[in-house]
């Protein structure tokens, strides 16, 4: 039985939700550097891997291989009967629809102008204006569930909070304006003083 393999890029929100999670959960595990504008998930050993070509992508202890970030995390939680996932089934499912709103309407506006903006250096009229009308709106239903709220489900970290924490709190590199979002900033710094995170600075 081998220490748990993690393959990722570190300047993906996705990938750093899998380390938060192992480095919380006092995992071993080993990280293997993987720059995904090199081409390098496009490589045959890569496909092989995982078939999709993305990161993160992890090889259990025993050998078997998982790949999706919140599959990732909801998975070591689970395997370390973590307070990260809750026992309880009603509140389980809350988790798990912030797990899913956050693949279909957080990640693909907030992350994706990030990357296009701060990664492929595109300028703000070369992209879709959707992103930020859209970011804008998932940042605003995140304030609405964060006001009086210390977190997302519950009073204790979850890992519906280390899933958006990780592209929110980088947000600005995208074009979005956090100081519009009061409750969101003080959730953000309250995670990453959980994770034991440095604080990012916004612009």
């Amino acid at each position: 039985m081998g220490k748990l393999r993690i393959y990722g890029d570190k300047r993906s929100g996705n990938c750093l939700k899998v380390k938060w999670t192992a480095e919380h959960l006092g995992v071993d595990y080993e990280w293997i550097d993987v720059d995904v504008l090199s081409g390098t998930t496009r490589t045959e050993e890569f496909l092989a891997l995982n078939p999709s070509g993305q990161v993160p992508a992890v090889i259990l202890s025993d050998g078997r291989v998982l790949t999706q970030s919140n599959a990732i995390i909801v998975y070591l939680a689970g395997l370390n009967n973590s307070a990260l996932l809750p026992s309880d089934l009603y509140t389980r499912a809350k988790v798990d629809e912030w797990l899913f709103w956050e693949q279909y309407s957080h990640e693909p506006c907030i992350a994706v102008r990030r990357f296009q903006k701060s990664f492929l250096g595109k300028a703000d009229e070369e992209l879709d204006p959707q992103l930020l009308t859209k970011g804008r709106r998932a940042l605003g239903q995140m304030e609405l569930a964060l006001q009086g709220a210390n977190y997302l489900v519950g009073d204790v970290l979850t890992v519906a909070d280390i899933a958006l924490v990780a592209y929110t709190r980088v947000a600005h590199e995208g074009g979005f304006e956090l100081s519009e979002f009061p409750a969101i900033r003080q959730w953000v710094a309250r995670v990453e003083r959980d994770l034991l995170i440095d604080q990012v600075e916004a612009a």
